[in-house]
This record gives structure tokens, C-alpha cells and sequence, in this order.
């Protein structure tokens, strides 16, 4: 289901870009005998969905009497037109000696689509994306400044992380940093570095960027797996999450901190965004790093248009006979678009762990927080952490003699 649910959404994402269009009406083409018309092309520089079976179909007959040397087109063997049509919709017998039907394909157009959406779609939102939020926290931070320990701190502190969480938590958010620079150096490499720095620096970044790319995504994975078995049983939604969003966390209006357990609702929020999205973004990234051994969409495809839902929102039947770089072409996509909401998200985490709150950072760094900056923010959490204190000294105690 949750694979259903992320592909529905990636056609709904990618419609503007051209991989979900709108459908035009039939076009009479009587009078060009078949062949395209000014209105055929016309629409397909509007970016309107064409009909293409009168040139995918029009393959001539490679099995006539003329065969290809006559050149007699459609009525007899078949021409040079014919043939590079066959081969641009998959439909020529082309035999390869090793490399099976992924190298039988030899020209896919529909790489241009994705090249399209690669170049403008998503460097503009995606770009966008990332500076608005950044200009977003600083407007947070000037307005509501940082977030105080509202009676000072306590100067006794409670374990709130043990290593392994800290070790956990830090081998994901470091991979995902260079894994987020270093996929936007591929994004924007060509933009930005090679007007400033020429194309031989960015080459270099290039190649060094796709290597730690590559490989830092296990560590990535590692611990994307480690806080998910650590804190899944902290994240589950409550009553008490309810209570803290109405009161906007004792951060967005005003100084009422709502109690909290171990994650707030906000914490638990930012979690399954991690788990979620970035699961999705490691699923495909592992499918690009095998490329045509694990294809995602062509099934999910089918499972979606089996449901309905594609036609009660108006995209119609889902394609589902997919070409193996088409495959890679829509993980890529989904990859990239996945990769900027997590990282504004993820922006928006460091900030209240950092410069946005007072005694936040602790956490993270000795794994102790001040009594009083848990009492504010975890109040439920901390008496929970009290109880079992008092209950493990209790068990200490030594028993009087019978």
C-alpha cells in the first residue's frame, strides 16, 4: 500500500512536467494520407498527450517481397523512415549478442522528458524549495528569537540518549548531509560550478560526488534501521500529541508548554517523515545502484489502476509497460523530489536542535539534558525517568535481615 500511495503521488507530482498530460482530441489526418499534420505537431510542442499509433504502427513490412534494399516504403519492404521509427518505439528486431532486453532498447525519447524535468522542474521547485525555508527559519528566528529554558537551567541533569542512540542518530543525519550535498552538486554542478570554477573542477567534484554518494547510502541505510528499532515505540501517535498540537507546542503561541513524552508531536512528525520518506528515497536509490535488476513502477502501476483511484482523479490508466530506462527515469524522479521535502524538513529539525533552542543540543551531544529543559518540553517523559530511578534504587536498597 505504501508503495501504491508513493507512486500515485509521484504521477501527481510529475503531471506538470509532461509525464501525466492532458488528452486531445482525435485529429483527422485523411488528408496527408496517415501522416502527421500541422496539428500534430503543434500539439506536441504544447506538451499535449498525442496519439502516436499512426507513426508507431506505420513500420512498413519488413517480411515483403522487396525487402529493405527496394525502399518501396509501406506497400512493399521497408524504409529508412520505417526502420527508425520501429526502433524509437521499441517494435525493431534487433538482435544483441549480450545485454538482454535492456539492450535490444536503442532509442528511448522519452529520456528527453525526464532530461526536461530534470533541467527545470525540479532544479526550480526543488532549489526553491530549500532557499524558502531557509529564509522562512530566519524570519522564525527573528520574530520569536530562540527559545529559552523559561526559570533557568536546573544545573542537575537526566540521561535523555544513550550512546547507542547518539551513535545511531549521528550516522544518520551525517550521511544524509553528504549525501544531500553531494546529490546537489549533480543536480546544479552544471549551473553553478561551471561558470564560476570551469568544467574540469566540476568534473572532479562529479566523480568524487557520485563515489560518496554511492557508498555512504549504506551507512545511511544502517541508520535509518537503527533509530527506527530504537524509537518506533516512542513515536506512536496519542491523546497527549492532540493537546500538544493545539497549543502549537508552547512555541507558536506563546509560553504554555503542553507535557510531553519522550518525542512530542512534533519530534514524532519529523520521525516518520524520516522513516517514511527517507525509506522510499533508499528503496530507490538501491534501485539505481542495480540498474534494471529492481524495478518499482511498472507493478505498482498495475496495482493502481487495478484499485480505480488513477481515473477517479483524472490521470486515466497508468502506463504499465515500462522500458527498463524509463524505470530508472522514474525512481531518479522520485528520488530526487523525495530527497528536497525530506532535506527542508530535516533543515527545519537542525534548526530547533541548534541555534532555535535553548539546551536542545545536549541532547544529542553528551546525551544529558537540564532538568529544567526536560520538565518544560518532556514533563511526562521525565517523571516517567524519575519513577524508574526511584524503583531501581528501590531494588538496590539492601533488604533488612529476617
Amino acid at each position: 500500500m505504501l508503495r501504491m500511495a508513493l507512486a500515485l503521488v509521484l504521477m501527481l507530482t510529475l503531471a506538470p512536467a509532461g509525464f501525466a498530460q492532458e488528452d486531445t482530441p482525435a485529429v483527422d489526418r485523411s488528408a496527408t494520407g496517415g501522416a502527421q499534420t500541422l496539428d500534430d505537431i503543434l500539439a506536441r510542442q504544447a506538451g499535449q498527450k498525442l496519439d502516436d499509433s499512426f507513426r508507431s504502427d506505420a513500420v512498413g513490412d519488413p517480411n515483403g517481397a522487396a525487402g529493405i534494399a527496394a525502399q518501396l516504403g509501406t506497400l512493399g519492404g521497408v524504409s529508412d523512415a520505417e526502420t527508425w521509427r520501429a526502433l524509437r518505439y521499441g517494435s525493431a528486431n534487433v538482435n544483441v549478442s549480450a545485454g538482454g532486453d535492456v539492450a535490444t532498447v536503442l532509442v528511448q525519447d522519452g529520456g528527453m522528458r525526464w532530461l526536461e524535468f530534470r533541467d527545470t522542474t525540479l532544479r526550480t521547485y526543488g532549489g526553491w524549495l530549500l532557499v524558502g525555508t531557509l529564509v522562512a527559519l530566519l524570519a522564525f528566528y527573528v520574530l520569536h528569537g530562540r527559545i529559552k529554558i523559561d526559570d533557568g537551567r536546573a544545573g542537575t541533569t537526566v540521561t535523555r540518549f544513550k550512546a547507542i542512540e547518539r551513535f545511531g542518530h549521528w550516522l544518520l543525519a551525517g550521511s544524509f548531509i553528504l549525501l544531500g550535498v553531494t546529490g546537489l552538486l549533480v543536480l546544479f554542478g552544471r549551473v553553478f560550478l561551471v561558470p564560476l570554477f570551469g568544467k574540469d573542477a566540476n568534473a572532479f567534484l562529479l566523480v568524487w560526488s557520485k563515489w560518496v554518494h554511492n557508498n555512504v547510502s549504506w551507512a545511511f541505510i544502517l541508520g535509518l534501521v537503527m533509530i527506527f528499532v530504537m524509537w518506533v515505540v516512542h513515536n506512536i501517535p496519542n491523546r497527549t500529541d492532540l493537546h500538544w498540537l493545539k497549543k502549537g507546542g508552547g512555541i507558536l503561541f506563546g509560553h504554555d508548554h503542553p507535557p510531553a513524552k519522550k518525542f512530542n508531536a512534533g519530534q514524532k512528525m519529523i520521525f516518520w517523515s524520516v522513516v517514511l520518506f527517507g525509506g522510499s528515497i533508499a528503496l530507490t536509490g538501491v534501485s539505481l545502484l542495480f540498474p534494471f535488476d529492481l524495478p518499482l513502477f511498472a507493478k505498482t502501476f498495475n496495482l493502481l489502476n487495478a484499485t480505480g483511484l488513477p481515473h477517479m482523479i483524472g490521470l486515466g490508466e497508468l502506463q504499465v509497460q515500462l522500458a527498463p530506462q524509463e524505470e530508472m527515469q522514474l525512481a531518479q524522479a522520485w528520488h530526487a523530489i523525495l530527497a528536497f521535502v525530506l532535506t527542508a524538513i530535516v533543515l527545519a529539525h537542525i534548526y530547533i536542535g541548534s541555534v532555535g533552542m535553548e539546551g536542545a543540543y545536549d541532547a544529542m551531544s553528551s546525551g544529558e539534558v537540564d532538568e529544567a529543559w526536560a520538565e518544560q518540553h518532556h514533563s511526562i517523559w521525565l517523571e516517567e525517568y524519575k519513577a524508574a530511578e526511584r524503583d531501581a534504587e528501590g531494588n538496590k536498597a539492601p533488604q533488612p535481615a529476617e
